[in-house]
Formats: structure tokens, C-alpha cells, sequence
């Protein structure tokens, strides 16, 4: 009877070339790399995000921004007196 260790004659280990190794390697390389470059760019737009909203909360009535609820109109001109 066989040990549990030892691998019987139908069963072969499968070892990859290593041009294929290396192959998988820089697939799975650049995978982390836009991986990476992904979690950078939505953690800058992020942090951008929250500097605008606090920048609007320090100062609700900058230019370019209305102070209320409500939309702006835009540009007034003076009205002809009738």
C-alpha cells in the first residue's frame, strides 16, 4: 500500500515553461499596475472632492455659487423705468 505522500504512477506534476511563467508574470504585473493607478486616480478625485465641499462651506456665497437653495438666474440688467 502507497503512502498518502507519495504520488502514484498515473499522477504527474505539471511544471509551466518559463517563458510562460514569465508571460503570466507581466500579465498579473500590469494587472496591479492599473489596479493601482485606478485606486490613486478615484482617491485624488476624493480628496478634491471634499476640499471643493469644504471650501463651499467656509464661503456659501462665492462667486459662481449661489447662496441658497434655489438656482440662480443669472445676469440682471437694469430694467427702463416706465
Amino acid at each position: 500500500m502507497e503512502s498518502s505522500t507519495e504520488t502514484s504512477d498515473t499522477e504527474t506534476e505539471m511544471f509551466l515553461h518559463p517563458d510562460l511563467q514569465l508571460a503570466q508574470f507581466h500579465d498579473r504585473e500590469g494587472e496591479l499596475i492599473a489596479e493601482a493607478e485606478q485606486h490613486r486616480l478615484l482617491a485624488t478625485a476624493r480628496r478634491h472632492r471634499r476640499q471643493r465641499r469644504a471650501d463651499a462651506d467656509a464661503n456659501p456665497a462665492a462667486r459662481g455659487r449661489p447662496a441658497g437653495t434655489l438656482a440662480g438666474c443669472g445676469q440682471r440688467a437694469a430694467a427702463p423705468a416706465r
